[in-house]
């Protein structure tokens, strides 16, 4: 089977076919997520052993977030000595309860209030060995959980793992095992708000669903000529797809377009209800308000991706005040408002959200008032499931490996415990080697 590295966007709803040509799992579980949610908005298939409640949200930091001023080291002198401009200095530093002279930067109030009230975990010195310095190749790696950058997305392992197994059943064929697995264990998939769905879920037989905005996550051929609609119509119409074989590449486009339907309904129907919370006004509040959304309209997607971007910041960085600041105050008052909301209907428990970014920055500023593309950085934890506080020690700021810091927990170890943890999968199956999963959730 050719991989087929495209998710669900706008384009393809509006070429057509590309979208039924797109994955083969995915049918079964728009069929899952859409037509079973119609008949009840909260029923949960019983598949053994997975504990379809839980979801997790990811929300990735693009550009290289400078750890050393999200996570401020405000009791090293080193850290002043090297930053003498863009420090943040330690009466502003937002500190830590329970650390040692870390704290975090002064415009992360929100954060530091969930982490006062057992809602985040701080993870210091996160990275992998001989690490990689551009952009797309350490994003790729984070994504795919390879050192090589190589290979399909980790989450997008997680899906074919737990919703398609391993391609083994009565037909022999993993294409048409995805489908029938599929069907079989329920709503599962993962939705990213953004153009394009992002590597990490990307698997071998479940796609993602991408979009920017709920009102493009929908059919558009009647805009572009009414000679297209009755056609479609007719596809969609209820029974279509059992007047032919039900083998055929003609039913399985018919319920293809019928899942894709009902799930572009439900989404901007879930969507169009107002939050019971403010949800600050940039783009990451208005992703994870979205999210927010169609979690309480009951939808069955395990996994919802998130991005903000902005984070390569080499010049003009900025300590207390700056381009940086706004970035982390835009970050964590979208975070706070999302599991504001999530508590008031009820959710917060359900949704165990990560946040990471590609790289940190170096240790040191450069010429330009910024910081330039360095290695280990930290990760946050978010939801009321977490062991809360700062897990690991910080990396030392002298002992550098040629300038930039040296990691002390494997990112793929936050994945495995995760995985093990809260998604309750087998960690060496998708990551697909063994590594020590972080303990990060309370004992239940």
């Amino acid at each position: 089977m050719n991989r087929e590295p495209a998710a669900f966007t706008r384009r393809e709803f509006v070429s057509g076919l590309t979208l039924a040509s797109a994955a083969l799992c995915a049918p079964a579980f728009l069929q899952r997520s859409a037509l079973a949610m119609h008949e009840s908005m909260h029923g949960l298939s019983s598949a053994p052993g997975i504990p379809e409640d839980r979801i997790l949200v990811v929300v990735q930091l693009s550009g290289g977030n400078d750890g050393l001023n999200t996570v401020v080291p405000y009791g090293s002198a080193q850290y002043y000595k090297v930053r003498q401009n863009i420090a943040v200095q330690q009466r502003e530093a937002l500190a830590l309860s329970g650390s040692d002279g870390v704290g975090l930067h002064p415009q992360m109030t929100g954060i530091r209030e969930m982490y006062d009230s057992g809602m985040a975990s701080v993870i210091q010195g996160v990275g992998y060995p001989n690490p990689n310095r551009s952009h797309f190749k350490s994003m790729d790696i984070w994504h795919t959980a390879d050192t090589t950058a190589t290979g399909d997305g980790w989450l997008g392992r997680y899906f074919d793992s737990e919703c398609c197994g391993q391609g083994k059943g009565e037909s022999g064929k993993p294409e048409q095992n995805a489908a029938q697995n599929a069907g079989q264990d329920g709503g599962m998939g993962a939705i990213a708000i953004g153009r394009s769905a992002p590597l990490a879920l990307q698997g071998r037989m479940v796609k993602p669903i991408s979009f920017e905005n709920e009102q493009l996550f929908r059919w558009s051929g009647k805009e572009i000529h009414n000679a297209l609609s009755d056609p479609y119509e007719k596809i969609n119409r209820a029974g279509a797809a059992e007047a032919v074989d039900a083998e055929s590449n003609a039913a399985f486009l018919m319920r293809t377009a019928l899942d894709a339907q009902l799930s572009s309904d439900m989404i901007r129907k879930a969507v169009a209800v107002r939050p019971s919370v403010t949800y600050p006004g940039n783009d990451l509040g208005r992703q994870l308000m979205m999210v927010a959304a169609m979690i309480k309209a009951g939808l069955k997607t395990r996994v919802y991706y998130v991005t903000q971007g902005g984070f390569d910041t080499h010049a003009g960085q900025g300590g207390a005040q700056g381009r940086h600041g706004q970035l982390l105050n835009q970050f964590s008052s979208a975070v706070k408002a999302f599991y504001d909301d999530l508590k008031g209907q009820g959710n917060d428990g359900r949704v165990l959200t990560m946040s990471f970014s590609e790289f940190g920055r170096r240790v040191g500023q450069n010429a330009s008032q910024g910081t330039d593309h360095g290695t280990a950085g930290p990760m946050f934890l978010f939801g009321p499931m977490l062991k809360p506080g700062v897990h690991g020690d910080h990396p030392s700021l002298t002992d550098l490996d040629d300038g930039d810091l040296k990691f002390r927990i494997d990112f793929r170890e936050v994945y495995a415990g995760i995985l093990e943890q809260w998604l309750k999968a087998d960690s060496k199956k998708i990551l697909e080697g063994s590594y020590r999963a972080l303990d990060v959730l309370k004992k239940a």
